[in-house]
């Protein structure tokens, strides 16, 4: 049987090397398992210095990526820079999505827009999360933000790790797996999940399922979420093998 692939577009900062690998591996992971296929197809806005000034103009630019992807005739675009929306101010994530999906309305190939900011907000309310510890690369400035903003919405920040990387190459460039170490700095006392990674540009995916087996503890990523919330777009069943118990209630569907 023939399966039309669906369209993912990514909207990427242009020094974002990781969201073009882990969110794949993830929908690729799901492929072997379920007879949905995936295309991606991404669109860059320039950004190199992790600083609030550059992020705003980077996200200015957000909407040329969106009109772009749209001519592809898209079926969703993801945009990945969950510092970017934060710094913006609380609820941003809101405003994000509706300038995106309207680009794509204009261009006549309307199609909806997430963002990882609202994916990993969204994903941490529907474990019912009340109260998380984070790991983030932002200089504690931006990391203060990004803790400000997810308080905003109801979730508190018990503890955080700020790695005080500026350098968004230097982000890509961690260690994959060092999560599944940083983590035993946070206090996770009384805590309902870890963010190991509030990045897509920092990788974290080899360590999420590692994490959570060793504190018991519900652990997700932001690429980890804004999988969740592309397959959500797509109205297809929650399902990436990899990607920890955010996935997990609906794994048997796979079986």
């Amino acid at each position: 049987m023939n399966i039309k692939p669906r369209r993912v577009g990514l909207i990427v900062p242009s020094s974002n090397v990781t969201m073009e690998t882990e969110i794949p591996a993830l929908l690729h992971a799901r492929e072997r398992i379920l007879p949905d296929r995936f295309t991606f197809h991404s669109s860059r806005m320039r950004m190199k210095s992790v600083q609030k000034e550059e992020l705003e103009r980077m996200d200015d630019d957000s909407v040329r990526c969106a009109f772009e992807l749209s001519d592809a005739a898209v079926e969703v675009n993801a945009y990945a820079c969950l510092v970017a929306i934060m710094s913006r101010g609380a609820g941003y994530h809101r405003v994000s999505e509706k300038r995106l999906h309207q680009a794509t309305v204009e261009n006549g190939y309307p199609s909806p827009a997430i963002n990882s900011a609202g994916a990993l907000i969204n994903a941490l309310h529907s474990t019912g999360a009340k109260k998380v510890s984070i790991i983030c690369p932002y200089m504690k400035p931006l990391t203060q933000m990004v803790v400000d903003y997810i308080e905003s919405e109801g979730i508190e920040v018990k503890d955080f790790i700020a790695l005080e990387i500026p350098d968004n190459l230097a982000v890509a460039a961690q260690d994959p797996s060092a999560p599944a170490e940083l983590w035993k700095k946070l206090d996770t006392k009384g805590i309902d999940a870890i963010v190991a990674s509030a990045c897509v540009q920092m990788p974290s995916l080899p360590a999420i399922e590692m994490i959570e087996k060793a504190s018991g503890i519900p652990t997700l990523s932001a690429a980890v979420a804004t999988t969740r919330s592309i397959l959500q777009a797509l109205d297809l069943p929650a399902i990436a093998p990899g990607g920890g118990s955010l996935f997990s209630d609906n794994q048997a569907v796979a079986a």
